[in-house]
């Protein structure tokens, strides 16, 4: 017998499948490609990308474009006004102080901490995640109070510290307090980054006869690398931005990092305000190039353990 065959839609035979309902048929795409192009398009996204180049790029051209300027062109036309002429002068400027000295003392300083934190925080992270006493978790919890305490409430007992060991007036003056409080956040973030790594590693490298230490570097270090990135910029920009310490702990110029130098410069340099703008550009440039170099680690060290 002969199929039914019309061409009417509504009407099917028996041996066709029943129609769908309306709720069920896909919604049919108008407008081609143009449609489907401001469909992908993300409106919030690209607010957010506005606003925050708005916030973050403004302060540059400020600082970039005045720290090129002369200082009669920034008195007469204003901040945000298009420089006339740029010159490099100002640059020169700071170039010929004590600008070099002050940055190499920073950068002595910042790679000590770095290199401490990161050397100290590792173990203890490693420590904390694979023991299960209880007496390990309570050391944790203590040194998470470190988080909990500014500088600002232990500068006086840790000025007599400093001053009775004889560090007063040294860059260790400012090394060794900077890298304990970067501490109790580095560990917190290898901690929950430990934590991501599968039991079943640790028992394999076990089954092959490694002990805690060839563990430690040939498993935990090469999976750590991520956190390692984001507490190692966040502890160089702790100590390259560091002012309490460096204000408090040292006195002589040999010893002045950038934060005191820049302190100094307005007092010297005070009407002058690009040649200013210029050591505040110079001292900033090794800061951008850590984090654009690191951004992305630090965005996954951030998150880790956040599944958890």
């Amino acid at each position: 017998m002969s199929e039914f065959v019309t061409d009417n839609p509504e009407i099917q035979s028996e041996t066709d499948d029943p129609p769908r309902p309306r709720a069920l048929r896909k919604p049919r795409r108008h407008g081609g490609a143009l449609g489907s192009w401001w469909q992908r398009i993300n409106i919030p996204g690209g607010v957010g990308v506005a606003v925050w180049f708005v916030i973050v790029g403004v302060p540059l051209y400020f600082l970039f474009v005045s720290s090129g300027r002369e200082s009669a062109d920034y008195l007469a036309n204003g901040p945000f006004s298009p420089p006339t002429n740029l010159s490099f002068d100002n640059f020169t400027t700071i170039l010929e102080s004590d600008f070099p000295l002050y940055f190499l003392n920073t950068f002595i300083v910042t790679v000590a901490c770095v290199l401490i934190v990161q050397v100290l925080a590792l173990p203890a992270a490693y420590a904390i995640v694979r023991s299960g006493k209880k007496s390990v978790a309570r050391v944790f919890s203590f040194v998470l109070l470190g988080l909990a305490v500014p500088a600002q409430a232990v500068i006086v007992p840790l000025y007599l510290l400093i001053t009775q060991v004889h560090l007063y007036d040294t860059l260790w003056a400012i090394i060794l307090p900077t890298a304990a409080f970067a501490l109790p956040l580095a560990i917190l973030v290898l901690t929950s980054s430990l934590r991501d790594v599968p039991k079943e590693l640790y028992e394999a490298i076990n089954l092959d006869g490694a002990g805690s230490v060839r563990a430690l570097f040939s498993l935990v270090l090469p999976l750590s690398r991520s956190a390692l990135a984001t507490i190692g910029i966040y502890t160089a920009m702790q100590a390259w931005n560091g002012f309490l310490f460096p204000l408090v702990l040292t006195q002589d110029v040999s010893v002045r990092v950038i934060q005191l130098g820049l302190w100094d410069f307005q007092g010297q340099y005070g009407l002058n305000v690009p040649v200013i703008m210029a050591a505040v550009a110079l001292s900033l440039l090794p800061l951008l190039v850590v984090y654009l170099v690191g951004r992305r680690y630090l965005l996954a060290g951030l998150t880790a353990g956040s599944g958890k």
